[in-house]
């Protein structure tokens, strides 16, 4: 891997640790600026991996735009109107990264034995069950959200085991989410937040890397 990839991996990695530390630290104004600095700089550092022209990079760069749109423009709202904008545009990200990964659905785990799909589809259900009663009419707009996130991951799953992994880790980061806003008992708190960013930070950057990876083993099959 050649200088500006791995400059621009670091770079990504080390504002993901200022993130989350500021998040600890209860530093708003270090923590609102980074985070709108991490998807640009990780689709950076994807376009240095892999270059714009396959498909499967070109939508991901879209949903690494759409899920910058929902780390920021929720900054600019408040209350109700700032969490609609924040799940709305991460439930563009996770269709467009369904989307992208769709054509590998034969590799995925959707077409495996059983007891791996289950192992998604149950702590899924447990999560719509513990999230839903307190969702009042937002429940349909949770449902939804649930069924997209969880097609992303499947699929996620058919593209290298990286993206595997990072499809596994974008389904717990939003799963902290949906219960720190409406599950009894799971309270928002400043730990519960870093780890969510923790989570999110990760997952993304472990799905960025196993498209590179996707990618240049399709181009060495053709």
């Amino acid at each position: 891997m050649s200088r500006p990839p791995l400059v621009a991996l670091g770079g990504y990695v080390a504002l993901a640790a200022v993130h989350v530390t500021a998040q600890l630290a209860e530093a708003e104004k270090t923590a609102n600026a980074t985070q709108v600095l991490l998807m640009p700089l990780l689709a950076v550092a994807l376009v240095l991996l892999a270059g714009t022209g396959p498909r499967l990079v070109r939508l991901t760069l879209v949903a690494l735009a759409f899920s910058w749109l929902g780390d920021s423009v929720p900054r600019l709202l408040d209350g109700d109107p700032a969490f609609l904008a924040m799940v709305g545009f991460f439930l563009l990200a996770q269709a467009t990264y369904i989307v992208a990964f769709r054509p590998y659905a034969g590799r995925s785990v959707l077409t495996g034995p059983r007891p791996v799909l289950a192992a998604y589809l149950i702590p899924t259900a447990a999560l719509m069950a513990l999230t839903l009663p307190g969702a009042g009419v937002l429940a349909p707009a949770v449902l939804v959200y649930g069924g997209c996130l969880l097609a992303m991951a499947l699929l996620a799953s058919g593209v290298h085991p990286l993206a595997w992994a990072g499809g596994a880790v974008f389904a717990v980061s939003d799963a902290l989410i949906a219960l720190g806003a409406f599950a009894d008992g799971f309270e928002e708190t400043t730990l519960g937040s870093a780890a969510v960013m923790a989570t999110y930070t990760l997952a993304q950057l472990l799905i960025v890397l196993g498209v590179v990876a996707r990618t240049r083993a399709d181009g060495a099959a053709r």
